[in-house]
Formats: structure tokens, C-alpha cells, sequence
């Protein structure tokens, strides 16, 4: 039926997992090239003093432009002074009619600062930017930031391999049996030739990989979306944005109960399955 929660989940679970496709993208790119030290470019104090040595110049060649603008209008001015004390109709005609030597290069000084000014602006950022990636280098070398480095490779190896297997679902038309997480434990204990429970510990370290995911996944959706909402949030469209976030993260859950079965073993896949209906 319509009403029926197979219908109803099927059509949220459309657009939550389009979303989670965006989101996902975007994450696979944006976190290990954030955290991963292979990705961070060689940064060094020198580096930063040139730049913002650069950066003092071009500020010392604006003020001095401008300085130069504000000397020839105070001149104008006294010398438009000198020219309107004659009174009477030729005193006004000679007033009107004379130019001001030097007055036709204020044009050209503006441009020439309008111009220093945008170079100082993309400066500014270029040094800003020197300075994130010079903390980010110093994060890097402590004991976190080689985990968050560490944890970078794996899920990027781990995403690759969740592409090249979607891949081959969708073109087989086939459904994965097993988890990657028992796959994985299977094979390395099938190469080590060591004597482990792979059904014990692999629910265990599945349930585990799963709430890392799903804590991780949920926390990057809040984070963008609330840079996109503080981008185009006001004290009128308040009400909207939090009723638009209430319903992507509706979606979103939903979208993540959906397409987690597949990392989980048979036998809980199943148990969510009853629940969800068969889609």
C-alpha cells in the first residue's frame, strides 16, 4: 500500500542516500587530504617571513600612494582657494576654465592602488593560509595527529575497496553475503595460519567500525551543513533552515539504518531487514 513503511522508507531512503552519495564524495576527498601528511606541503618560517615581508611592502607603497592622492587634492583645493577670489563674471569663467597641473595623474595613482590593494588581499590569504598549514604541520608531528594520519590511510584503502565492490554489485547484479570486516579477518587468518574466532570477534569489531562510521558521517553532515546554514542564515529564514535540517537528518538516518546492513554480519542484516521491510 502507500501508507506501508516499505513505501514510505523507500522514497525518503531515495533522496537520504543521494545525499549520503554527495556527502560521501565529498568526505573521501576533504578528510585524508585535512589529516593525511602526505597531502601537507612543505611549509617554512622563511617561507612565511618573505610573504609577509611582501605583504609590508605592498601595505608601505599603498599608504604611500594614498598619501601622494591626499597631497594633490589638499593642493587642489588650495589653489581652486587661489583661483576663486577674483569675483564677478570673468573672475567665475577663469575660475571654471583652469587646470590644475598634475590633477589628470590622480586617476592613474587610484588604479595603481586599487590594484595594490586586491594583491594585498591575496596576499593576506596566501599568508593566512602559509600559517594553517604550518600548524597543521606541527599538528601532524604530535601523537594525534599520527593517528588521525594513520586512520586517513585506512579508511581511504577501506573506501576504495567499498568503490571497487559496489562496482562489482552493480554490474553483476549480485548482494554481498559478507561484511568487509569478517572478509577481511577471514583472509588474514587464512594467511597467518593463526588460530582465531573469526565469528566472535568479527561482530564485535563490525558493530564497532559501523558506530565509527555512522558517528563520523553524522558529525561531518552537521559540521557542513552548519557552514552552509551560517552562509545563508538570517533572523527571517531561522525557522526554515532548522525545519530543513530536522528533515536531511531524518533522511540521513534512515539512508544510514539502510545501507549499513551491508557491514554487518547475516544474521543482524536480517533482523534490520524485518524491520524495514524488504527493499
Amino acid at each position: 500500500g502507500i501508507l506501508s513503511i516499505e513505501q514510505l522508507i523507500s522514497r525518503v531512503g531515495v533522496i537520504g542516500v543521494t545525499l549520503m552519495a554527495l556527502l560521501s564524495g565529498f568526505g573521501a576527498v576533504n578528510c585524508p587530504y585535512t589529516y593525511m601528511s602526505y597531502f601537507l606541503r612543505n611549509v617554512t618560517d622563511a617561507d612565511i617571513l618573505a610573504l609577509e615581508r611582501r605583504l609590508l611592502q605592498t601595505m608601505d607603497m599603498i599608504v604611500s600612494k594614498k598619501k601622494r592622492i591626499a597631497v594633490a587634492h589638499r593642493t587642489m583645493f588650495q589653489r581652486g582657494e587661489v583661483h576663486n577670489r577674483p569675483t564677478g563674471f570673468w573672475g567665475m569663467i577663469k575660475s571654471v576654465t583652469t587646470s590644475v597641473p598634475g590633477s589628470e595623474n590622480l586617476s592613474l595613482i587610484q588604479q595603481e592602488v586599487d590594484a595594490l590593494e586586491e594583491l594585498s588581499r591575496q596576499l593576506f590569504l596566501e599568508t593566512a593560509d602559509l600559517h594553517a598549514t604550518k600548524e597543521r604541520i606541527e599538528y601532524s608531528k604530535t601523537f594525534q595527529g599520527k593517528y588521525f594520519n594513520f586512520m586517513g590511510y585506512f579508511f581511504s584503502i577501506y573506501c576504495v575497496w567499498k568503490i571497487f565492490m559496489a562496482t562489482i554489485n552493480i554490474v553483476f547484479d549480485r548482494v554481498g553475503k559478507t561484511d568487509p570486516v569478517t572478509r577481511g579477518i577471514e583472509i588474514t587468518v587464512n594467511y597467518l595460519g593463526i588460530q582465531f574466532d573469526v565469528k566472535f570477534w568479527s561482530q564485535h569489531i563490525s558493530f564497532i567500525l559501523v558506530g565509527i562510521i555512522i558517528v563520523t558521517s553524522i558529525r561531518g553532515l552537521l559540521i557542513t551543513l552548519t557552514k552552509f546554514f551560517y552562509a545563508i542564515s538570517s533572523s527571517k529564514s531561522s525557522n526554515v533552515i532548522v525545519l530543513l535540517l530536522a528533515q536531511i537528518m531524518g533522511m540521513y538516518f534512515v539512508s544510514s539504518v539502510l545501507l549499513i546492513r551491508m557491514s554487518m554480519p547475516p544474521e543482524y542484516r536480517t533482523i534490520i531487514t524485518e524491520v524495514l521491510g524488504e527493499l
